[in-house]
């Protein structure tokens, strides 16, 4: 079992290299005979240039939902995607990936009160509510990492 302390930096440029180190990482210290998954994930909003994006954890520094309406206050783009990469290796060095996106938008304040991060000021394109308002059972179906999971089971099988 691994702790934080023990999972490699995040140096990559793009979630996908990030994912992929996490999985590399995961190859050399697992059993030979397993298949290793790694994930990255973030947010990024269009009136930020994409950031916080693959720096999103540091950027928010615990503190997502204030420092997102920090940003974006008296901005009209509140367009906002989360990503999340999905890099699984296999026993014989296969690679798989896949990725999932949530499209919406930041809300002008939070609402809500499950999930966690930025989850209360996120609006899915197409709903009124906050992820944090719509539920944890919302978003283990429709979350970006449930839609990369579901893209890698595809792959999978």
């Amino acid at each position: 079992m691994l702790d934080a302390r023990d999972y490699p930096p995040e140096t990559g440029e793009t979630f996908v290299e990030n994912a992929r180190g996490k999985a590399q990482y995961g190859r050399s210290v697992g059993p030979p005979d397993a298949w290793v998954l790694g994930e990255d994930s973030g947010l990024e909003v269009d009136a930020l240039g994409g950031r916080p994006g693959v720096e999103t954890a540091r950027w928010a520094q615990g503190r997502h939902v204030e420092r997102i309406l920090e940003a974006l206050q008296g901005e009209e783009n509140r367009h906002a995607r989360y990503v999340c990469e999905l890099v699984a290796l296999s026993p014989d060095g296969r690679e798989l990936r896949a990725t999932g996106t949530l499209e919406g938008k930041i809300a002008e304040e939070s609402r809500g009160t499950e999930g966690f991060g930025f989850d209360p000021v996120v609006v899915p394109d197409g709903e009124e509510r906050t992820v944090a308002e719509l539920g944890d059972a919302w978003k283990s179906e429709h979350s970006h990492r449930a839609r990369a999971a579901a893209a890698l089971t595809n792959r999978l099988t």
